[in-house]
């Protein structure tokens, strides 16, 4: 809702694009693996030699290790305690904040 009135998301749009061109799409964003791959390629490194940092357990860090990052979890935005104990996504490391997580990162070296 915005401003008290339905609106509506991509999802509709994508539909529509799929249906009138008899092709399926393939939307990629966090936290698919082909974003994170593509980021690396981009830049000309290896997954293993990168680090996400996020406050999304999901999203940020659960796609970036799932595309073989290391993932840094900060205690920030929209971190929650219970991120901390995620069922399926285990950070490499859980920082207070952007400047702790940083800091974690030169000492790897």
């Amino acid at each position: 809702m915005d401003s008290g009135e339905l609106t509506l998301d991509l999802g509709c749009f994508v539909a529509g694009l799929e249906y009138s061109s008899q092709v399926e799409a393939e939307v990629i964003g966090k936290p698919s693996p082909v974003f994170f791959n593509q980021a690396a390629k981009m830049i000309r490194l290896s997954p293993g030699d990168l680090v996400m940092i996020g406050d999304d357990v999901e999203g940020d860090v659960g796609g970036a290790m799932s595309a073989g990052f290391q993932g840094i979890l900060v205690k920030t935005g929209k971190f929650r305690p219970k991120d901390a104990k995620h069922p399926t996504v285990k950070p490499t490391f859980i920082a207070d904040n952007l400047s702790h997580a940083i800091d974690v990162i030169l000492s790897m070296k």
